[in-house]
C-alpha cells in the first residue's frame, strides 16, 4: 500500500458535493433551496461512506 493511497479519499468529497449540488439543482429551481438541499445530501452520502467504510475495516481486520 502506497504512502498516498489515504490521499485518495479527499477525492470522494468534490465528487460527492458536485452530484449533490447538480441533482438538487435538478429537482429544484430556487437557489437557497438548491444549497439547502445540496449540503444536505452531501451529509447523507458522506456519513454513509464513512460508515460503510468502517464496516468493511472492521470485517478487514477480524480476519
Amino acid at each position: 500500500m502506497s504512502l498516498l493511497s489515504p490521499n485518495l479519499y479527499w477525492l470522494a468529497l468534490p465528487l460527492v458535493i458536485v452530484v449533490s449540488i447538480v441533482y438538487s439543482a435538478s429537482r429544484h429551481e430556487a437557489w437557497p433551496r438548491i444549497w439547502r438541499r445540496a449540503i444536505r445530501l452531501s451529509v447523507l452520502i458522506m456519513t454513509l461512506l464513512v460508515m460503510a467504510t468502517a464496516v468493511l475495516l472492521f470485517f478487514n481486520t477480524q480476519v
